[in-house]
C-alpha cells in the first residue's frame, strides 16, 4: 500500500541532536578528544575576554565550528555557517541546540581573530598531544621532519616591482592583463601586492614558481603523529631552519629521518650539536653522512618510516584544504597549519584508539 505524502511541517520534534547521532558515529570520539582539549583550554579564553560588555560567541563553539571545517574540506565560513543552519550532525558536534541561532560569517571571522591573537591554534595542538601522550601512542625518540609547499591566497600578477608603479593597467582593473616576458623577476626586486609575505619558490628543478609559503612537521615515527608543526615564507633555507627550530625543542637525545634535502653538512652538523642523529637519506654527491650512521640498523628503519611523512601532507592538502591557502599573511597561515595538524591527529588518533588492545 503506498503511503500518503504528509506534510509534517507544524509538528514539534522532541528528540534532541544527541539522540539522533549513532552511538557508533566516528564523530563522537573526535568529539571527546575534542571536549577534553578545550577543558584545558578554559583559563587561556578567560584571559582573552573582558569581565563585561555583551556575550561573544563561544570560543569552544567556535573551535569545534574550525574542526568541522577540516573534517569536511568546506571551503569557507559562509558555508560553514549555512550547514549549521540545516545540519543535524553539525550542530550536536558544536554544540548548538536546534533553536540556537547562527552566527553571521563576520561575527565568526572577527571572533577567529581573537583566537589567532591569543596563540590558541598551539595551545590546543599541545592539549590534543598531550591526550596522544598519555595514551602511550607517541615516540619521544625517533622522529621525520619533512617540509611541503603550501600555494600562497596571491596570484602572479600581484608579483611587482617594489620600486614600480603601483596602479595597474587601465583595461580591466579587476583583472589586468600583465606581460611578464623577457622580464626577470626576483623576490629581492619584487613582492606580491595582495600578500606581501609570500615568496616565489619552487622546491625542485623542473617545476613551476609559484608564490608559496613553506609548511613544516616534525612526526612521530610510532604512529605517524605529528608532534609540531609550522609554517613560513618559502625560501632556499626555511625548509632546514624550520626544521633545525623544532628539533631543539625536542630537547633529547634522539633520532631523525629526512629526504635528500636536509642531507648537507651544515643542517647534519647543526643536528648532531643538539644530540639528533640525522638520519637522512644518502646522496651520490656531497654527502654528509657516513657508515658511521647508515651501518646501524636504525637508519634502514628510519628511511622506511619516513614515506608516512607525506600521509600527513596529502590529508592536510586535500581533507584539511591546504592546498591553495585561504588565508594571508605569516601568522594567519601558521595558525591554519597548524591547526590543520592538530585535526589530522584527532584523525588517527581516533583510529588508532579504536583498535583491539
Amino acid at each position: 500500500m503506498r503511503g500518503d505524502d504528509q506534510q509534517t511541517a507544524h509538528l514539534f520534534s522532541y528528540v534532541s541532536p544527541e539522540q539522533r547521532v549513532p552511538a557508533d558515529h566516528p564523530l563522537r570520539a573526535i568529539r571527546q578528544m575534542t571536549d577534553l582539549a578545550l577543558t584545558a583550554l578554559t583559563a587561556d579564553f578567560d584571559a582573552m575576554y573582558s569581565d563585561i560588555g555583551r556575550p561573544s560567541v563561544p570560543p569552544e563553539k567556535l573551535l569545534r565550528a574550525l574542526v568541522l571545517q577540516a573534517l569536511y574540506s568546506i571551503r569557507s565560513e559562509r558555508l560553514l555557517m549555512e550547514q549549521l543552519e540545516y545540519n543535524l550532525l553539525f550542530r550536536w558536534f558544536v554544540g548548538l541546540d536546534l533553536d540556537d541561532p547562527v552566527w553571521t560569517p563576520t561575527t565568526f571571522t572577527k571572533n577567529r581573530d581573537r583566537l589567532l591573537g591569543g596563540d590558541i591554534a598551539r595551545r590546543f595542538f599541545e592539549a590534543v598531544l598531550a591526550q596522544a601522550q598519555q595514551a602511550r601512542l607517541l615516540s619521544d625518540e625517533h622522529f621525520t621532519v619533512d617540509g611541503t609547499l603550501l600555494e600562497a591566497w596571491a596570484s602572479l600578477k600581484s608579483f611587482r616591482r617594489k620600486d614600480g608603479p603601483s596602479a595597474p593597467p587601465s583595461d580591466d582593473p579587476g583583472n589586468p592583463t600583465v606581460n611578464f616576458h623577457g622580464e626577470r623577476r626576483s623576490n629581492e626586486t619584487h613582492a606580491s601586492t595582495t600578500d606581501p609575505d609570500c615568496r616565489l619558490f619552487r622546491k625542485s628543478k623542473g617545476h613551476e614558481a609559484k608564490l608559496a609559503y613553506m609548511g613544516e612537521v616534525l612526526m612521530e615515527n610510532r604512529h605517524g603523529l605529528v608532534v609540531d608543526a609550522t609554517a613560513a615564507p618559502a625560501t632556499g633555507l626555511a625548509e632546514r631552519e624550520l626544521a633545525l627550530a623544532m628539533l631543539e625543542r625536542v630537547g633529547h637525545r634522539a633520532t631523525v629521518g629526512g629526504d635528500k634535502a636536509y642531507n648537507n653538512r651544515p643542517f647534519v652538523t647543526a643536528a648532531r650539536g643538539l644530540g639528533i642523529t640525522p638520519h637522512v637519506a644518502e646522496k651520490a654527491a656531497y654527502n654528509a653522512i657516513d657508515g658511521r650512521t647508515t651501518r646501524h640498523p636504525g637508519y634502514t628503519v628510519s628511511g622506511t618510516v619516513r614515506k608516512r611523512v607525506e600521509e600527513i601532507f596529502g590529508w592536510m592538502k586535500t581533507v584539511g584544504m591546504l592546498r591553495k591557502l585561504r588565508h594571508r599573511g605569516t601568522p594567519r597561515v601558521a595558525w591554519a597549519f597548524l591547526f590543520g595538524a592538530t585535526v589530522f591527529n584527532l584523525v588517527r588518533m581516533r583510529t588508532l584508539l579504536a583498535r583491539p588492545a
